[in-house]
């Protein structure tokens, strides 16, 4: 495997090599046309991003530019601030992850296992955020109870709870059922629909509301959990 740390600080770049030693070739980079030349010359797995204190906001930018530069590239960023506004900004852009700089080994072989089935990771918090802020923009919903095909009843209202950026004990708590049975119905939901994760159908249910709410015939939340 092969990585690019783009990587101004001494202490972090000493902290990566440790836990990924034996498991990855790291090559670092100190600036982002440097990154970039570096990527055009080679291809890499990842890359690796440190945001440091300086010109965090500045940053964020780069590592969004980064992301557009090239589509295909896992992209991990380890920002220096703990900003939920950054983390929402690099995640909504297809950054596939962001984690503390020096995060442990077990976690960060977990990470990257879920960016390599094709998630994202940035925490249950992070995700919430996210998942709410692209819910913003949505009118009070007109749900049809089977706008997206083979969903029951249930399904249709625990994926119009994920939307709106309910958690999983919310959903519960609003359903009067368990957490355990939230998930098996997200499992369902997300074989039926051929999503991979919360956000994906969040943004689902949410393009759907967009392009079906004045539905004659609909159904609101509350009526789809009564039955």
């Amino acid at each position: 495997m092969k990585i690019l740390c783009w990587n101004v600080n001494e202490s972090v770049w000493l902290h990566w090599c440790n836990v990924l030693s034996g498991r990855a070739e790291l090559t670092r980079t100190t600036g982002q046309q440097e990154t970039l030349d570096q990527l055009a010359k080679e291809p890499y797995d990842y890359c690796f991003v440190y945001l440091d204190e300086a010109q965090f906001s500045r940053k964020v930018e780069d590592v969004v530019a980064l992301r557009n530069a090239h589509a295909n590239l896992n992209i991990i960023a380890f920002p220096y601030l703990r900003s939920q506004t950054a983390g929402i900004r690099m995640l909504s852009a297809g950054v596939n992850a962001q984690c503390p700089p020096f995060v442990k080994a077990e976690q960060l072989s977990l990470i990257m296992s879920v960016v390599e089935s094709g998630e994202i990771w940035g925490g249950k918090e992070f995700i919430q955020s996210l998942i709410a802020q692209s819910a913003k923009n949505i009118p009070e919903e007109h749900w049809e109870q089977d706008e997206l095909g083979s969903l029951s009843e249930r399904e249709n209202a625990v994926a119009l709870l994920v939307s709106r950026g309910s958690s999983n004990k919310v959903i519960a708590t609003q359903m009067n059922i368990t957490e355990r049975t939230v998930k098996a119905h997200l499992t369902a939901i997300y074989k039926k629909l051929a999503v991979k994760d919360r956000l994906a159908l969040a943004l689902l249910v949410q393009q759907h509301i967009k392009s079906h709410g004045s539905a004659d015939e609909t159904q609101s939340p509350d009526q789809l959990m009564a039955h």
